[in-house]
């Protein structure tokens, strides 16, 4: 059975970052492949600028399009994104979770407020705009995706907050897949890995350490926002169908590359105590 509408619409929050405006153009052109018109409505956390530019750059890609703004940290708003996304544009085809945001602090000595904080926007939200479009997303038989992180699959020192936060996105994120899989609904995450962003730019132009951290990627590159955006677009669509609770690893192989980093004889056997 299809999971997709003529047209697809995609509510995608965060979408005025890097990794969002990536995903927005990724799902446009997959519609496009697709032979599908696609609205896309934007959210972002307030009006301005940076919207206004978005939006036009995805009319010209092709898109319907809208834009929303609200505080995913209120849950009333959350639930208030999710019904002027419908009013706008009909049924959701998909909802994509994008906005999220990370903070330096130790474990030892990190605020409460900032624990608060991180869930509060990497995690709660995301389940109070999926139990809003829920009934929408029955009558499409659509997606659910979440940009998570690789933080959330490994333990990162020094973001004692974030990956915590980002396990816990993961963990909800397969708990909705067998909760609502049964109404058709799928839901997936993507864990990105390092990725060159406007945010993230400062750090790259540094070249001793943009060197460091291409020598860490198996495939020699440091990841883009259309990397993101394609998997997102394939989680979200006809391909895809059978797909239910994955998380999505799109981070060059970074993430299982530890045990090369280990000093030793590569070639040579060596006896270990199991």
């Amino acid at each position: 059975m299809t999971t997709t509408l003529v047209p697809r619409h995609a509510l995608v929050t965060g979408a005025t970052g890097g990794i969002g405006r990536g995903i927005c153009l990724a799902l446009i052109e997959q519609a496009r492949k697709d032979g599908l018109a696609i609205r896309i409505t934007a959210a972002a956390s307030q009006p301005g600028e940076r919207l206004a530019k978005l939006l036009a750059e995805l009319r010209t890609a092709g898109a319907d399009v809208h834009g929303v703004t609200g505080d995913l940290t209120d849950p009333v708003q959350c639930v208030e994104l999710v019904q002027q996304a419908l009013d706008a544009g009909g049924d959701l085809t998909a909802l994509v979770c994008v906005a999220g945001a990370s903070g330096p602090g130790r474990l030892a000595n990190l605020p409460l407020a900032q624990w608060d904080l991180t869930f509060n926007l990497n995690v709660r939200p995301v389940w109070l705009l999926a139990q809003a479009a829920r009934a929408s997303l029955m009558r499409t038989r659509g997606s659910i995706t979440a940009v998570a992180s690789m933080s959330g699959l490994h333990p990162h020192p020094g973001y004692g907050a974030y990956s915590p936060a980002k396990a816990a996105l993961i963990m909800l994120c397969r708990q909705l897949a067998q909760e609502w899989g049964p109404d058709g609904i799928r839901t997936n995450t993507v864990c990105p890995g390092m990725i060159r962003t406007p945010l993230t730019e400062a750090v790259y132009q540094d070249p001793a350490t943009l060197e460091r951290r291409i020598g860490l990627v198996p495939l020699g590159r440091i990841g883009n926002p259309d990397d993101i955006g394609q998997a997102v677009a394939y989680l979200t669509g006809t391909g895809a169908s059978y797909v239910n609770g994955l998380d999505l690893v799109v981070d060059g192989g970074v993430a299982d590359h530890m045990l090369s980093m280990i000093p030793g004889r590569p070639g040579k056997a060596s006896v270990q105590d199991d």
